[in-house]
């Protein structure tokens, strides 16, 4: 199975950003535009996983997810990689205090290793974290720097990183998410202490 760690922003500041984005997708139809349901912020890409590896992915995550504090992030400006004029993915970066941009890097590294210990290493590990919501791929290197001026002064609202999420990747003529593990984070309240 296709599987990815991420953090889901919460559905107002998914609909924040698309609001900003949904005037963009007419002008440029020969991208593929990800919807507001497959926005996230990917932790650690595993690719293809055994299903002999999973309880132990599991239970590696779970540790390594309440080893972390909650964050305080937002979804900021537009950007493109490997670069605006020869771009396959149109993304938002992920902001925040230079603190909480650290401890996302280190929940990042955390995830990976205990999906390494567990027998699922990501191909992307040695890649320099950078945390982002993919917007839009082209399927050949583009010139997305329109675009990416776009959203420059995307400034969204600040939202909590509470937990994380081992999702399943389904692919097909319309690809979709199925998450099959979510684990707290340490200072993360569940909604019924929330609502005391």
């Amino acid at each position: 199975m296709r599987l990815f760690v991420a953090v889901t922003p919460p559905q107002d500041a998914l609909v924040e950003l698309d609001a900003a984005v949904v005037a963009l997708r007419a002008d440029w139809p020969g991208l593929r535009w990800a919807g507001l349901d497959k926005w996230h912020v990917t932790l650690a890409f595993l690719g293809e996983v055994g299903d002999e590896r999973l309880a132990n992915l599991v239970e590696r995550l779970e540790r390594a997810t309440g080893r972390h504090q909650m964050l305080r992030l937002r979804i900021g400006r537009g950007g493109a990689f490997p670069s605006p004029g020869k771009a396959r993915i149109l993304c938002a970066h992920i902001e925040g205090e230079p603190q909480a941009l650290s401890d996302l890097r280190r929940l990042a590294a955390s995830v990976a290793a205990a999906a390494r210990r567990a027998g699922a290493p990501s191909p992307n590990e040695e890649r320099r974290y950078r945390p982002h919501v993919t917007l839009a791929r082209s399927k050949q290197p583009a010139n997305l720097g329109a675009l990416v001026a776009a959203l420059s002064g995307f400034n969204g609202m600040d939202w909590d990183a509470t937990a994380v999420e081992l999702i399943r990747s389904h692919s097909g003529s319309q690809p979709w998410y199925e998450t099959i593990g979510n684990w707290r984070m340490r200072g993360a309240l569940t909604r019924d202490e929330s609502t005391d």
